[in-house]
Parts: structure tokens; C-alpha cells; sequence
């Protein structure tokens, strides 16, 4: 699909889903029910920015010079949320619909894949406004790269929602724009070299949810600070954007109820590998860049998954309700980002490799077989 037909759809979906966290964030006195996943996204500003550091800032009910500015900060950080979603959410989804059309059994494949990559647009916009929402609560200075940390891992939730709507507009304005566009075929990928990929990508994958995201790992890494001052503890930081979870030992627990409180982190590695199988199939083309972004979303979906399967077999979140149950979801997307991008580098040079190698062994297997025999 050209860029001039992809762009509609991507241009749909950006609005989509920057209008509904909007309404979201205006509507949230009204949503009381889900008003925690939709504070990051309010433009009602918490109480520490609207008093500032205690009620000296107020005076007759308006706020003084320190509090007004304040407040500027934090409608400044609000703005520029709201565009870098936009911003973030269009490239990607440009570059997925071009790659991915929804069209010859491929539109499940683009549904979740600009689902996914909606998740990552709001937390890199939530990532980037970040700094100008710490520094509007007054504390700018103190701890300032775990504040980065928490703040980034905020607003999870409603993601979930307003990206799978944005997605689903994407998808049938995709559609539309598709009829006429002309043939776009599947790509001839050799079995051997697809699982050889996969299997790469998933490596990468694995590293980070088995080997960093082990307890005492992940421990060494938090407690990383090699620099003082402003940019102090950046382990917090490192955290958020190399771990895809957190697990121990059995300690004592019995090997069976341990394994099955990780099968969720299998179900990920699982949905990984699956996707980055079929991922080079259903491209037009497996660019480096294509299969950069499709294993980010795949690892996003991943996790989507491992987190659905934990609420569902987590018999403790029953009694405690939806808001305890949700908690988790949507979590480890900067994680997945990081950890995606370099799957998806690693699975295409190994797909280039193999199918390179494969390319230069048949010439001289077709010439071998050519050949006369000799008496």
C-alpha cells in the first residue's frame, strides 16, 4: 500500500484516540468508577498542583505568582501529552498499515498490531510530558529520575481501551482506502528461515523476562546509581525500560503451584514467538524497520496476554474487585519497547542471513544435479 493510502487510516486513528483521552481526562469527575486509570490523562490538576506546596500560595482564592505558575506548567505538560499521542500513534500506524494491510487474511494480524503500537504511542507521550508534570507539583529537584520512573508507568489502563478503539477505526478506514490499491501479496518466506528468525527475536525477549527480570537481577539494576544530584538513581529509570517483570525461586513452594504462577510469562514468550513466525509472511516486505515494530507490538501483545491470564487465575483479585484485578494490566510497555525493537533488528538479520545462505546453496545444488555423470 502506498503512503498516500495509508495515511488516511493512520490519520483516523490519531484522532481517534487523542479525542478519547481527551473526553477522557475532561470527563473524569464524571467516571468515578475508573477515575484512577483516568488521572494521568485529567485536566483537572491534583490538589498539590491547584495549592501548591501548602495554602500559603493562596489568597483570597487565587493562587500567588509561584502557584499560577504552577499551574502553567501543568497545563503546558497536559498539551504536550495530548500531541506527542498524536504524534507517536500516526508514524507508526502509517508504517504498520502500509507494511500490514488488512486485506488477504491479514486484518486480525493489523487490528492487533496498531492496538498494540496505540499502547506505545501513549505511554511515549505520558514519557515525554513527563518532566513538565514533575516539575509542576514543586518537587522537580528531589529524586527526579524515579518521579520520571512512576509517571511514566501511569495511565496504563485506559490505554488499553482507547487504543483498541482507535485501532478498530484505523482498520475500516484501512479497508476503504485498500479497494483499488492493487495486488498485495504475501510474501514467500521459507519455513526454516521464518522459525530461525522467530526464534531469535524471542531469545532477546527471553532475556529480559528471564534472565534481567529475575529478583536478584533486577535488584543489582534498581539500586544502579553511579552519578549524584538531579540525575541521581537512574536503576528506578533502567527498571521501567529493561524489565518485562519480576519473578524468584520457589522458595519453599511447591514446584507445581510455582510453575503455574509463571505460565503467564510463558504465554508471552509463546505469543512472541508465534507472531514473529508469521510476522515476516504477512508483511508486503520484512524491512528492518517492519520488523522492528511488529515485534514491539508482538511483545506488547504478549504482555496484554500474560497480564489477562494473571487476572484471570489470580483467585485473591476476585475478592478485592476490578480495580485490584486491573492493576497490572498494561504494565512493562516501555520494557517492551526497548526489548521489541532489539528483537525485531535481531529476528530480521537472522531472516536476511538464512534466507541468503538458503539463496546461495541452490545453484549449487541445481548445478550439481545438472551435471553428467562420469563412468
Amino acid at each position: 500500500m502506498t503512503y498516500r493510502r495509508a495515511a488516511i487510516p493512520a490519520l483516523v486513528g490519531g484522532l481517534l484516540i487523542t479525542a478519547l483521552l481527551w473526553w477522557a481526562g475532561a470527563s473524569v469527575q464524571a467516571l468515578h468508577l475508573v477515575e484512577h486509570w483516568l488521572t494521568p490523562w485529567s485536566y483537572d490538576p491534583p490538589d498539590v498542583v491547584r495549592f501548591g506546596a501548602g495554602a500559603s500560595d493562596w489568597a483570597n482564592g487565587m493562587p500567588e505568582p509561584d502557584g499560577a505558575r504552577y499551574l502553567v506548567l501543568y497545563h503546558t505538560a497536559m498539551q504536550i501529552r495530548f500531541c506527542a499521542v498524536f504524534a507517536f500513534f500516526v508514524p507508526g500506524a502509517l508504517h504498520l498499515v502500509r507494511r500490514l494491510p488488512p486485506v488477504h487474511g491479514r486484518l486480525p494480524a493489523t487490528l492487533l498490531a496498531v492496538w498494540a503500537w496505540g499502547l506505545v504511542a501513549g505511554t511515549l507521550a505520558v514519557a515525554v510530558s513527563a518532566p513538565w508534570l514533575i516539575a509542576s507539583q514543586g518537587r522537580g529537584s528531589y529524586r527526579f529520575l524515579p518521579q520520571l520512573a512512576g509517571t511514566i508507568s501511569s495511565g496504563r489502563q485506559i490505554l488499553v481501551v482507547t487504543a483498541l478503539v482507535a485501532a478498530v477505526g484505523t482498520v475500516f478506514a484501512a479497508r476503504i482506502t485498500a479497494k483499488g490499491a492493487g495486488p498485495l501479496p504475501r510474501q514467500a518466506v521459507p519455513p526454516r528461515a521464518a522459525r530461525l528468525s522467530a526464534t531469535a527475536g524471542t531469545a532477546i525477549i527471553a532475556l529480559s523476562l528471564v534472565v534481567l527480570s529475575y529478583e536478584s537481577v533486577a535488584a543489582a539494576i534498581q539500586r544502579f546509581d553511579p552519578l549524584g544530584g538531579l540525575f541521581a538513581e537512574p536503576g528506578e529509570l533502567l527498571r521501567e525500560w529493561l524489565l518485562l517483570g519480576g519473578w524468584a525461586g520457589p522458595a519453599g513452594a511447591p514446584f507445581g503451584d510455582w510453575f503455574l504462577h509463571r505460565l503467564p510469562d510463558v504465554l508471552l514468550l509463546v505469543v512472541v514467538w508465534w507472531a514473529l513466525r508469521w510476522l515476516p509472511v504477512l508483511l508486503t516486505r520484512a524491512t528492518v524497520p517492519a520488523m522492528a515494530v511488529g515485534a514491539v507490538c508482538a511483545t506488547v501483545l504478549g504482555l496484554l496476554a500474560s497480564q489477562s491470564l494473571r487476572m484471570a487465575t489470580d483467585g485473591a483479585g476476585l475478592r478485592w474487585g476490578l480495580t485490584y484485578l486491573s492493576a497490572g494490566l498494561g504494565d512493562g510497555v516501555p520494557a517492551a519497547l526497548t526489548c521489541g525493537l532489539v528483537a525485531g533488528v535481531v529476528a530480521a538479520t537472522t531472516l536476511r542471513l538464512t534466507v541468503a545462505g538458503r539463496a546461495d546453496d541452490v545453484p549449487e545444488a541445481a548445478l550439481s544435479a545438472e551435471s553428467p555423470a562420469h563412468p
